[in-house]
């Protein structure tokens, strides 16, 4: 690969084997925090290949509240409904963490899936993994604790980061988990007291990642495992 930007684990796995048709293809994109890649039932002109940033997918009930339903980062791609065929969603896309991606036209990506071969697996492969961690998010919000929940959220962000800090309020955490901000501030200051965490002015520094996998619930390691048995490092 000719670029260093390149830091997608999909991409790097399709530099196996047909790179040089792939990328021309792929247009290199600044990802803002906040920026909304696409809206519930808008046509997805383009799937996305998070490098440095994290996208959460959400779910927006008519009311205005929302919940993640999965989030996205440099192991996959943003728009997995183009795969399936279908040209929208019913959830939002909105960047969680800034950084930088690939972006890659629908046309195109319709084209390379359509031939088959070991891209299609790969991006079959990718999508079960997503489906997985979608399932799982919903079985967790129902049956465990606020503080399992965000202790699994923060390790899923983590995974798709360098370092160990993230740069995110309270109250983007709470809608992101679809929960009372007081609910957030209560679980980070038990996480803090035990030595986990650090939080200071919209950064959450963790400092113990073994001890905040043993607070959280189960959810986290089976979407990981699934993760790890599907897809290439």
């Amino acid at each position: 690969m000719s670029s260093p930007l390149i830091k997608n684990d999909l991409l790097a796995a399709i530099a196996g084997q047909d790179w040089h048709h792939w990328e021309p293809l792929l247009e290199h994109v600044e990802l803002p925090l906040g920026h909304v890649m696409y809206e519930s039932g808008k046509a997805l002109s383009h799937v996305y290949f998070p490098t440095t940033s994290i996208v959460s997918l959400l779910y927006v009930l008519e009311n205005g509240a929302s919940a993640e339903i999965a989030v996205v980062g440099n192991e996959g791609l943003v728009g997995v409904s183009l795969l399936m065929g279908g040209g929208t969603t019913p959830s939002r896309a909105v960047v969680q963490i800034a950084g930088h991606g690939f972006r890659l036209k629908a046309s195109d990506l319709k084209i390379k899936f359509d031939r088959g071969g070991p891209v299609l697996h790969l991006l079959l492969r990718y999508t079960q993994a997503l489906i997985t961690q979608m399932s799982q998010t919903a079985v967790c919000n129902r049956h465990h604790s606020l503080e399992q929940q965000l202790c699994r959220w923060l390790l899923l962000s983590l995974d798709r980061l360098n370092g160990n800090e993230l740069v995110m309020t309270q109250e983007l955490i709470a809608n992101m988990l679809g929960v009372r901000r007081e609910g957030v501030t209560d679980g980070a200051s038990r996480l803090q007291h035990a030595g986990l965490i650090r939080y200071n002015r919209g950064c959450i520094t963790v400092i113990d990642r073994p001890g905040l996998e043993k607070r959280t619930c189960e959810c986290y390691a089976v979407v990981k495992k699934e993760y790890d048995r599907l897809l290439p490092h």
